[in-house]
């Protein structure tokens, strides 16, 4: 593992031995949530500081070109970011763990991809990932960046679009829209879209099943980086619950979870998977 150096809290030594009591000997999961990637420079949508967004809808993004526009134009800027962000030690410690046969996967509600670049085998992405795109018409799968190369040759003017917010779902806030031109599928010209779960939008059946099955084939379950007010973490956290499965939760601030967890971390998620990584890897 790459070094990453930090000296570990004394109110917090008590809660990481608790915590390698449980996990030790188990084959636990993990779910992660956007505070796994914030030392990667994503931001978190619910962490301190954190400013107050409300994310475009799916039924917005379908409603008018305007919305359609409004959403690519930020999307591109904003996977510009997650294409130049790089897994942080957190990352590469949970490949570490599933490498050593401690966990058996990692579920995300990220779409940043960094798990998978970190090493991580088995990845579960919940809410999609940011490098692909999809037809809504045809269900033809392109690779985000072809289309980018489109969009970057078809508003040349986006590259003086200057410093932006990004948020975590790879969006950002671009207000002079009009001239965007959208790209459209190059099969049968419909509509487009990244492969990601809006808000509004439901999680594919199918990719809750994965996950499902991940935590059903677990002997505990381990939280990483999420408030868990999405209701995909805290099904999860339920199924868990009711196999009495035990329950680590690493996140600094509250999470709708803290009362179900067996331990509850109130930590930075890097320092403490790396901790984790070092003694049960």
């Amino acid at each position: 593992m790459a070094a990453f150096t930090t000296e570990i809290p004394p109110e917090l030594a008590r809660g990481l031995d608790e915590a390698v009591d449980i996990l030790a000997g188990r084959t636990f999961s993990v779910l992660t949530g956007a505070g796994v990637s914030t030392d990667s420079g994503i931001p978190d949508y619910r962490g301190e500081g954190a400013p107050t967004r409300t994310p475009m809808t799916f039924q917005q993004f379908l409603a008018s070109e305007t919305f359609s526009k409004r959403y690519w134009a930020g999307s591109h800027l904003g996977y510009r970011r997650f294409a130049a962000a790089a897994p942080n030690a957190g990352h590469r410690a949970l490949a570490e763990l599933e490498s050593a046969g401690a966990a058996n996967g990692v579920i995300t509600q990220n779409v940043d991809g960094l798990h998978k670049q970190a090493g991580s085998r088995k990845v579960v992405d919940l809410h999609g990932a940011m490098d692909r795109v999809l037809c809504l018409a045809c269900g033809q799968v392109f690779a985000r960046e072809s289309i980018s190369a489109r969009i970057e040759a078809a508003n040349p003017w986006l590259d003086t679009a200057g410093a932006v917010e990004i948020a975590p779902d790879g969006d950002a806030i671009v207000t002079d829209i009009d001239a965007f031109v959208v790209p459209e599928c190059t099969v049968c010209g419909g509509r487009l879209k990244p492969d990601v779960v809006f808000f509004g939008e439901f999680i594919p059946a199918e990719k809750y099943r994965e996950a499902s099955a991940l935590v059903r084939s677990s002997d505990a379950l381990l939280i990483a980086g999420s408030s868990l007010v999405v209701n995909s973490g805290i099904r999860l956290l339920e199924e868990a619950r009711r196999r009495r499965l035990p329950i680590v939760i690493v996140n600094r601030g509250a999470t709708k979870g803290d009362s179900r967890a067996t331990v509850k971390l109130e930590a930075g998620t890097t320092e403490t998977l790396v901790e984790l990584a070092r003694r049960l890897g």
